[in-house]
């Protein structure tokens, strides 16, 4: 059992190593960047990789090279917001609901089941279509759509704290209610929900690349991996490193998270966390 605990804390500590390397260097992306990542040059467009075009051109004579290192803290780091913003609305509800209780958990979780009802991606989109293109409405539409799994696993999490000794002492100390919920509650149910974030984190980046690759996220010409995708479907066959290197961008950077995300999960150690977060998202399938 120790050498299988240290074994998962040397595991996780890899993996930080390498995703803090990662979003260190997206940050430092434009300065590795070999050309303009938004220049425009048709004489060089659909150009092979070569010296002067690592992964080739598109079909604007753009660098591929250039446009995936400048879609790096784009796709990332909104990726990252969005799980805080979900981790935080639903963290909310999810305590309101579950410490509270009576009729405003019932009104709480009555909505929840409502959003839960439909597939995640579906409402997005059809919250992203309402609200027009661009990456910061993309980035309201997941969150509207993502945080209903927190406000159940904190929910959850809630109404067993709730119950236990030292906060029936808290209570008879004269601590208020805010007291209660920020300095007792709230850092006993945080864990669980970590973990699911950290498990969240790959998909999101999917989800965000989704919705740019159906023209609801950033705008030309602002690189981002799934609008890149977009725009060398239609010249796959003739042209492939157009949707490669965008498409392994994707993958690896998912990788990467949900690897993360498995280690957190098992240095922390909740029971059944992955199950239960599976278990939420079950109930947004068709």
């Amino acid at each position: 059992m120790k050498r299988s605990a240290r074994s998962a804390r040397i595991r996780y500590q890899i993996l930080l190593a390498l995703t803090i390397l990662f979003l260190v260097m997206s940050i430092l992306a434009p300065l590795l960047m070999p050309n303009d990542p938004n220049h425009a040059a048709l004489a060089d467009a659909k150009q092979a990789p070569s010296v002067a075009y690592p992964w080739g051109t598109d079909w604007l004579g753009r660098c591929v090279f250039s446009r995936v290192l400048a879609g790096a803290p784009l796709s990332v780091f909104a990726a990252l917001a969005i799980v805080g913003l979900t981790l935080m609305a639903g963290s909310v509800v999810g305590i309101a609901s579950g410490y509270f209780g009576g009729r405003v958990d019932a009104f709480l979780m009555r909505i929840v089941d409502i959003f839960l009802a439909f597939p995640g991606m579906v409402l997005a989109l059809a919250v992203a279509g309402m609200l027009g293109k661009g990456l910061n409405n993309a980035v309201i539409a997941l969150v509207a759509t993502g945080w209903p799994p927190y406000a159940r696993i904190m929910r959850s999490q809630v109404l067993t704290l709730k119950e236990e000794n030292y906060i029936y002492a808290a209570k008879l100390n004269g601590q208020t209610t805010v007291s209660i919920l920020l300095l007792h509650i709230l850092p006993n149910a945080l864990r669980l929900v970590i973990v699911t974030a950290s498990l969240s984190i790959g998909g999101t980046v999917l989800s965000l690349a989704g919705l740019s690759f159906l023209g609801l996220g950033p705008q030309p010409p602002v690189a981002e991996w799934g609008s890149m995708l977009a725009d060398g479907r239609g010249l796959m066959q003739q042209h492939p490193w157009m949707v490669f290197y965008p498409g392994l961008a994707i993958l690896l950077t998912s990788i990467l998270f949900n690897l993360l995300g498995d280690s957190v999960r098992d240095v922390l150690d909740p029971h059944d966390s992955h199950h239960l977060f599976q278990k939420t998202q079950r109930k947004r399938k068709p």
